[in-house]
């Protein structure tokens, strides 16, 4: 049996029922939606609008339709960062942002002259809101903050970074490929603009599917151009939503597992899986934290996190110890950098890239025990 420990690059298993739903609409009414009158058409179109609808209620977003698919976070991300730039414009972002955020700012810095700053953070990966203010310029339009970042674990001040966004009249665009389900997330009571999420991880869907929150009141210019079923007489895009950012057939059945996915989150309780979540990490910490020669990334014992622990063992290879987890213990993490070295930077970990675990609502108190004593065994023959 494999133990499961990296939920935070997707989570997994799912809940029965998301494979159930793919299945049922793959065999009865998996056809194309928004493109016919048809029956089966309306149905698969019908489908995405509930998931919507979910979606919204979970984010506390007012209009439905102000969500828009994507196939993932980054390519949210890239809608959002690229579609918003205007030539001229500074952008702010972070010290421990994923390469989803932090490639697209550098092609628009190499290519059309984005002015770019990232706001230091201290080793726990917290940023300084004081230095946030002192970097905004009169040119500066878009705040780009990760809620959560998937070395860490760390959560950002969220609420307060949207209050100096809003006395600035400044957008904020937030990722939330590591908090979306997972902590409470409300564009309203945060003042976020625009949140890129995924739903392969704490939504609890399959891979393929995400999408992006748009505030009414911003438009973004397309990042694909094409079919949308409506306006089809127009050779510019439509400018309805979620027309207007959903070029091409969208992947139904993956929606139709998201769709279940989010209910299972929102009849869980998000407060509930956060709850497990982070009771999962203590443990862990505190038995990572009384071996020798073991160092643990992010938030101190006892300070809240989401469900990612990330170490590194003295005088071992991080990609080592997670070969020797997964082909002598069965236990399943990631090593590396996590397509983040800005946050391994921060963390001090760049030389060496760390072993990431991260738990889920799946994951058990075995589990943890079991990585726990495995890491002791490694350390031991080293």
């Amino acid at each position: 049996m494999i133990r499961y420990l990296d939920n935070a690059a997707t989570s997994w298993p799912k809940p029965a029922q998301v494979a159930e739903a793919m299945a049922t609409c793959v065999r009865e009414y998996a056809a194309n939606p928004g493109r016919g009158g048809h029956q089966l058409a309306v149905q698969a179109s019908r489908t995405l609008f509930q998931t919507r609808v979910q979606l919204a209620k979970l984010f506390n977003i007012r209009n439905a339709n102000d969500i828009v698919y994507t196939s993932n976070t980054t390519e949210g991300l890239n809608l959002a960062i690229k579609g918003f730039f205007k030539p001229g414009m500074h952008m702010i972002s972070t010290g421990i942002e994923h390469n989803s955020v932090r490639r697209p700012l550098e092609y628009l810095a190499r290519r059309q002259g984005a002015q770019i700053s990232y706001l230091k953070t201290e080793q726990r990966g917290y940023i300084d809101l004081k230095q946030l203010e002192q970097e905004i310029r009169a040119n500066t339009g878009l705040v780009v903050v990760n809620h959560s970042s998937n070395l860490l674990g760390n959560i950002q001040p969220m609420a307060e970074v949207g209050q100096i966004c809003a006395q600035k009249g400044i957008r904020l665009l937030v990722d939330a490929a590591q908090s979306a389900g997972v902590i409470p997330v409300d564009v309203e009571a945060m003042g976020i603009h625009m949140l890129a999420f995924p739903g392969h991880k704490g939504l609890m869907g399959p891979q393929g599917t995400g999408g992006l929150y748009i505030h009414p009141d911003i438009d973004l210019e397309p990042l694909l151009h094409g079919g949308t079923g409506s306006q089809s007489e127009a050779v510019d895009q439509p400018n309805v939503r979620p027309d207007r950012y959903e070029a091409g057939t969208l992947n139904t059945p993956g929606i139709a597992g998201l769709g279940e996915g989010v209910r299972f989150v929102l009849q869980t309780g998000v407060e509930i899986i956060h709850a497990k979540e982070y009771m999962l990490c203590q443990e862990l910490m505190e038995g990572l934290l009384g071996i020798d020669g073991v160092q643990v990334l992010g938030p101190d014992l006892g300070e809240n996190r989401t469900g990612i622990v990330s170490f590194r063992l003295a005088n071992a290879d991080a990609s080592e110890v997670a070969f020797i987890l997964d082909q002598s213990f069965q236990i399943a993490v990631r090593a590396g950098y996590h397509c983040t070295p800005l946050a391994h930077e921060s963390a001090g970990t760049l030389e060496t890239g760390a072993v990431r675990s991260s738990v889920g609502w799946f994951t058990t108190k075995e589990d943890i025990a079991a990585l726990i004593e495995a890491v002791k065994e490694i350390r031991k023959s080293l």
